[in-house]
């Protein structure tokens, strides 16, 4: 008999929509059926709502420990439950120490204790001279690494040069994890402020579609040599969906996500001052974007995450509007879904689409695509339900995230998370936290 059981007319399955229950046992899905099995056992009915797996957004900046000022374990995954995301990889960055030694990652789970609401895995990360950590931080269990090949925006996270790259791809690649890399080559280390730095034209100009070309031509070129897996995070230039495409057809383990934000805003209705929407790479013309738009459905960029990178609003120079001091950052993990889902019903996508961008696909990146990311036998009952038809404006109240600055705040999306589940158990709904601090650690 079932633990549980959760009927919807439009349950998302690997083979489509489909009415039925999911049953749940021992924190996992047993089956999914088209009729209930006799028994007693709680059944939450949630009519025509969407059930689908829960979100995974493997790239977050949660900050914790040494900037829990700017965002910390305790309410980044709270915003990530009341936003449907049940498992999320923290980045080995912006938190201090950086996620750069085994020592270090003890530190970053020591802080997660008490005020982990969400299932939560650590990427390592990689600067200059930290190959001979590579091996221990795998047998800690993180799931890959980061790395920049641009300024990172602090400097215990110092980027790497294709010479630091040498050395540490070929023990990336004896593991088979992925390295997932920030493609800009700058011509320049770092953009001071400047009087005319209101004008989010110039600080898009400060960054070109070059920076990031170029640093991918670069990656592709090491993924071949290494046959190591090498994942784009947060494409921006679409200059770069054709190297990507071709590099692909000649079978190289090269992945790339985009964020939410180049998906649905364009730099044309962005306007000076507004350091909000500031991000590197920056958000770009509708026209480059609308080609993001078709590699995702071409299936040329795998997935979307949020880069959810929060900063305190001193850091985003909202007094000054100066673009090219402003932390680059966007806080938006609540949102994910809503945003996307949103953008996508423009695009003529579908919830399928949404399924895989957001759960299936994230967690192949993440080494969880045997557990999570699908309603399946066997897989954790981690789920999310929501109503596809209902819209919502963003609201400062609402914000679970610590900082309440986000691009999206005033904007009306589709999308309304009803209900979260971990492991078989409801710990959010209709905007109440039933359950908290039940989210585990994922190690790979």
């Amino acid at each position: 008999m079932p633990d549980a059981a959760i009927i919807s007319d439009r349950v998302i399955t690997p083979a489509g929509t489909v009415k039925g229950a999911v049953l749940i046992k021992d924190g996992k899905i047993a089956d999914i059926v088209s009729k209930l099995p006799e028994g007693d056992f709680p059944v939450t009915d949630v009519g025509d709502k969407i059930l689908m797996p829960g979100v995974i957004d493997p790239h977050v900046h949660i900050n914790e420990p040494g900037r829990t000022d700017w965002e910390g374990f305790d309410t980044a995954t709270k915003a990530a439950i009341a936003g449907g995301i049940t498992t999320l990889v923290d980045m080995p960055l912006n938190s201090s120490p950086v996620t750069t030694t085994a020592k270090a990652l003890d530190e970053k789970i020591k802080a997660t204790v008490g005020q982990l609401h969400t299932n939560c895995g650590f990427w390592g990360g990689v600067v200059p001279g930290n190959e001979k950590e590579i091996e221990p931080l795998i047998e800690k269990g993180v799931p890959g690494f980061k790395a920049f090949l641009t300024h990172s925006g602090i400097d215990e996270f110092p980027n790497v040069t294709e010479e630091d790259l040498r050395k540490v791809m070929p023990i990336i690649a004896k593991y088979g994890l992925p390295l997932l890399v920030h493609c800009e080559l700058s011509s320049e280390v770092r953009n001071q402020g400047s009087a005319a730095g209101t004008s989010y034209q110039q600080y898009l100009a400060s960054r070109p579609k070059r920076w990031e070309d170029d640093a991918i031509a670069l990656m592709i070129r090491l993924c071949e040599e290494f046959n190591c897996h090498v994942h784009i995070v947060h494409l921006s230039s679409a200059d770069s969906i054709e190297p990507i495409a071709r590099a692909r057809q000649k079978g190289l383990q090269l992945t790339a996500e985009t964020g939410q934000h180049y998906l649905y805003f364009n730099a044309e209705e962005i306007k000076d001052v507004q350091t909000q929407f500031k991000c590197a790479p920056p958000i770009r013309e509708k026209e480059n974007n609308e080609k993001l738009w078709q590699a995702l459905k071409d299936g040329i960029i795998d997935f979307v995450a949020t880069d959810h990178s929060p900063a305190p609003p001193e850091m985003k120079e909202l007094a000054s509007g100066d673009f090219m001091k402003a932390w680059g950052g966007i806080s938006s993990i609540q949102f994910a879904l809503p945003v996307l889902w949103t953008a996508a019903k423009k695009h003529n996508c579908s919830l399928s689409d949404v399924a895989k961008w957001l759960c299936e696909k994230p967690a192949v990146v993440a080494g969880i695509q045997n557990s999570k990311g699908k309603i399946q036998k066997g897989y954790d009952a981690d789920l999310v339900v929501w109503d596809a038809d209902n819209t919502f404006a963003v609201k400062e109240h609402m914000i679970q995230h610590k900082h309440k600055i986000t691009p999206y705040l005033d904007q009306e999306l589709y999308g309304v998370v009803a209900q979260t589940w971990l492991a078989g158990e409801k710990v959010f709904d209709d905007g109440k936290f039933l359950h908290l601090n039940k989210g585990k650690i994922v190690l790979h």
